[in-house]
C-alpha cells in the first residue's frame, strides 16, 4: 500500500515534467530543399502527426544554417498565390498535417552556408507547450512543386 501511495505521489509531482514533452508528435518525410548557389533562402517540408490526445501547434523553428526560420503558408489573393508568414501551424489531436510545396512550409531565410544534396541540416521545432523537437533533415535536390513562387 505504501508503495502504491509513493507511486501516485511521484506521478502527480512529475506530471508537469511529462506535460512539457512533445507528447505524441511524430515527424516523418522531412527534407530541406537544395537551392542554387547564391540563393539566400530555402524551405523545409515534412509530415507532422499528432498521436496525442491534446491539440498542439508548432509556434517557432530554428536552424543553425539560417539567420531566421519562419512558419509560412500560401494563400490566394487577387487570383494569385502569395506566400505569407503565419504565427502557428495547428496540429489537431489524432491528425496528420503535411508541410509541402505550395502549402504550409518552413522558410529558412538568410542561409549561412550552401545546402548540399544529401547533407543533414539541424532543425528544431518549438511547440506551443514549450517543448522542442530536434531533427536532422536531409537536403534534397530542387525539382517541381513550389519553385520560387512568392519567395
Amino acid at each position: 500500500m505504501r508503495s502504491l501511495l509513493l507511486i501516485v505521489l511521484l506521478s502527480c509531482w512529475l506530471a508537469p515534467l511529462w506535460a512539457a514533452q512533445p507528447d505524441g508528435v511524430v515527424v516523418d518525410e522531412a527534407y530541406v530543399r537544395a537551392v542554387p548557389p547564391g540563393q539566400p533562402n530555402s524551405a523545409a517540408f515534412m509530415v507532422l502527426e499528432n498521436d496525442g490526445a491534446v491539440d498542439r501547434a508548432v509556434v517557432a523553428a530554428t536552424s543553425p544554417v539560417a539567420e531566421v526560420v519562419e512558419l509560412h503558408t500560401h494563400r490566394e489573393e487577387g487570383g494569385m498565390m502569395r506566400m505569407r508568414r503565419i504565427e502557428r501551424i495547428a496540429l489537431p489531436a489524432g491528425e496528420r498535417v503535411r508541410l509541402a510545396p505550395g502549402g504550409l512550409h518552413l522558410m529558412l531565410i538568410g542561409l549561412r552556408q550552401p545546402l548540399l544534396v544529401d547533407e543533414l541540416v539541424a532543425l528544431e521545432l518549438q511547440l506551443d507547450d514549450g517543448s522542442r523537437i530536434g531533427l536532422d533533415v536531409p537536403v534534397r535536390a530542387l525539382g517541381g512543386g513550389m519553385g520560387h513562387q512568392g519567395h
